[in-house]
């Protein structure tokens, strides 16, 4: 066990994190993600018994987001047609305004095929057991500054 790290954060996690670089990404998936064929060049962790919200939460303690970028948080937007309320979305907001300055104006959304194929290159897709449709999260790294 380490200090300061949040114990949701296993050594697998925290190895990964630790290896990202200034603009690579990581996916923080929902339970109905397809995680492993998307992640077939990525690392894919299992956090089956979590969800997404205290993952995000967990991370943003020690992954600082990109601030070379407008939207270094991104949610897959909600298919046309879907009739679905995506809550979970202002939970996020709030926590990214915890460990961010800018707060809700750090997140974007993609479409979700575009999302998709976002996913495919990214550095590490994380599998969670959430529950909440359209729950996805891309999150790209920043630099830390002393």
């Amino acid at each position: 066990m380490l200090k300061g790290i949040p114990k949701i954060i296993s050594p697998e996690l925290l190895m990964v994190l630790a290896e990202m670089g200034h603009s690579d990404r990581i996916v923080i998936s929902d339970g109905n993600f397809p995680a492993e064929s998307m992640g077939r060049d990525a690392i894919v962790i299992r956090c089956d018994g979590h969800g997404v919200p205290e993952i995000l939460d967990a991370i943003l303690q020690v992954f600082p987001l990109d601030t070379y970028v407008e939207k270094p948080v991104n949610l897959m937007e909600v298919m046309p047609g879907d009739d679905v309320e995506t809550p979970i979305w202002d939970t996020y907001k709030e926590i990214i305004a915890k460990y961010d300055n800018r707060g809700a104006e750090a997140v974007g959304n993609i479409e979700r095929f575009k999302f998709y194929e976002e996913a495919k290159t990214a550095y590490a897709i994380i599998a969670t057991g959430e529950s909440a449709l359209y729950a996805n999260v891309m999150l790209q790294k920043g630099v830390v500054v002393d």
